[in-house]
């Protein structure tokens, strides 16, 4: 027995050392794990920065969608499927008192205008605005769909009423499928005569005469309610209308906009740029007319039925101040708002050009007189400027959006005169 103990005990000592060892560190381990979780939180040494918070999305705004996967997984798709965007449940009948006096310029928003998509969309979240004016354009270029329902999707608002511009202007070597007739639009064949690059190369003035043009804007305005977009704006009407407005075309447009939008259980609003049109069976035509205001550089307004920086006296050329009653008493509904044309000395540069202290008073003024003379004033959201306007701006020098993250920081107080 004592050979058997002495032959087998140190090995037995060894086992139970190395047992005792290991129960240790497990303990230990716990131990230490339990003081890192619970140990008491003190303030970081003086000089050492401590982890910072994340930054707001409007300040480092984050991406949205990944634009380059999606590219690449639709370029294996044929441009049939890439149309087939299935019709959205149609929204609630837009108030045209709300869209008069809740109603705000979000030029491009829905096109991507400005580039900064994602500070767009936050701006949009967060401001009281119920009708976004001029949402969708198609200046020189035909609306994208996809991407306007993208921006759509992102918006955690269900209350507004989006607007679509349709240009009068369009560029004629664009490629855009026409589904109907599986071809390419003929962008030529929509141009008035005697307009041939009346906006620069490569492009015209549209004419309601052209069937092609009507196709397009069959086309267009209907994927446009199939997404929910309520309210229709022609620009300047006079370039694509034909000049003897007793024999207009837009009365057919309007009753197969109606018919189609009757067929997706929707109302929508249709309405135009008239400029010095006083007919009041053409202007009836319309929902609504819209213009600029005019501002000069203290926020005043004229009253004239023309701005006098172009008419003087009769024979001159008009700009129409539409809240005239020249214009206001034969329209159903009138619509005005800053400007643009993408020249220095529009109601844009005017306006950018001006104190932020004075914008805001401006904005206010300006929102309660109209609202008292039951005209839609349209606040700036988000508009075109001149590059080289020197006034505050967007995310580039050619935008302005009243977004805080931008120099011209507009949107609390847009949003105090809407609330």
């Amino acid at each position: 027995m004592l050979a058997f103990r002495q032959k087998f005990e140190p090995k037995e000592q060894r086992f139970i050392s190395f047992h005792v060892l290991i129960s240790v560190l497990i303990i230990a381990f716990a131990l230490g794990g339990t003081y890192l979780f619970m140990r008491p939180k003190t303030a970081p040494t003086e000089g050492v920065v401590p982890n910072p918070q994340p930054l707001s999305e409007w300040v480092n705004p984050a991406v949205v969608w990944d634009e380059a996967a999606l590219e690449a997984e639709e370029a294996e798709k044929p441009i049939e499927e890439l149309l087939e965007l299935p019709p959205l449940p149609p929204p609630p009948p837009p108030s045209m008192d709300q869209m008069k006096y809740k109603g705000c310029v979000a030029d491009g928003f829905l096109s991507g205008y400005g580039d900064d998509i994602n500070s767009a969309i936050a701006l949009v979240n967060r401001s009281e605005c119920y009708y976004l004016h001029r949402a969708l354009e198609t200046w020189l270029k035909p609306p994208d769909f996809k991407l306007a329902r993208k921006i759509v999707s992102k918006i955690e608002r269900e209350d507004i009423v989006y607007g679509m511009f349709i240009a009068e202007a369009i560029a004629t070597n664009e490629d855009y499928y026409f589904p109907a007739e599986e071809r390419e639009f003929e962008f030529k064949e929509m141009c008035r005569n005697g307009t041939k690059n009346d906006w620069g190369e490569h492009t015209c003035k549209p004419s309601f005469e052209r069937p092609e043009y009507r196709k397009y804007l069959k086309f267009i305005t209907e994927r446009a309610m199939d997404m929910g977009i309520q309210s229709f704006l022609f620009g300047q009407i006079f370039y694509q209308e034909k000049s003897d407005l007793s024999q207009a075309i837009i009365p057919d447009i309007i009753r197969g906009m109606r018919e189609y939008a009757e067929f997706r259980g929707m109302e929508i609003i249709i309405g135009a740029q008239t400029n010095d049109i006083v007919d009041p069976t053409y202007l009836g035509y319309f929902d609504f007319i819209e213009g600029g205001v005019g501002i000069d550089s203290a926020g005043e307004v004229q009253d004239n039925p023309c701005h006098s920086r172009w008419w003087q006296e009769p024979g001159d050329w008009c700009w129409a101040l539409l809240w005239h009653p020249d214009y206001k008493d034969k329209a159903k509904n009138v619509f005005v708002h800053f400007d643009w044309s993408g020249k220095i000395g529009d109601d844009m540069s005017v306006f950018t050009r001006m104190s932020q202290d004075r914008r805001a008073k401006t904005m206010e003024q300006l929102h309660t007189r109209f609202q008292r003379e039951r005209v839609g004033f349209l606040l700036p959201l988000m508009a075109t400027l001149h590059r080289e306007n020197n006034g505050c701006y967007g995310p580039k020098k050619r935008y302005y959006s009243a977004h805080r993250k931008y120099n011209c920081q507009d949107e609390d107080a847009i949003n105090a005169i809407l609330k």
